[in-house]
């Protein structure tokens, strides 16, 4: 077990799964497209994989900070959060993560 405030795996644990979230979104060739706006090289399995570890991550770090009946609902949470966010920006201000598709 890693000695380390419950707090910041948490916090740790909702990065993961916000860019895990951003992550899957990218894997989908309508996302890129909003995202990217120019020609350049689309590799969706790559970014599926990445999305799929990212979220293993958020789930390890929640099941560090807690006992496992209450890290597995902490992360559906934290996972519903990722996508929200990630819905809001790729709706409102995808520019944001265009540093992503370069």
């Amino acid at each position: 077990m890693l000695d380390v405030d419950p707090s910041w795996l948490l916090a740790f644990a909702t990065l993961c799964a916000l860019a895990g979230m951003i992550s899957l979104a990218l894997g989908m060739h309508v996302h890129w497209q909003q995202v990217a706006r120019s020609a350049s090289v689309h590799r969706p399995l790559r970014w599926r994989v990445a999305g799929a570890c990212l979220l293993s991550a958020s789930l390890l770090l929640c099941l560090q900070a807690d006992r496992a009946s209450m890290a597995v609902l902490v992360w559906v949470m934290v996972m519903a959060l990722g996508a929200m966010m990630t819905a809001q920006v790729l709706a409102w201000r995808p520019a944001l993560l265009a540093w992503l598709a370069r």
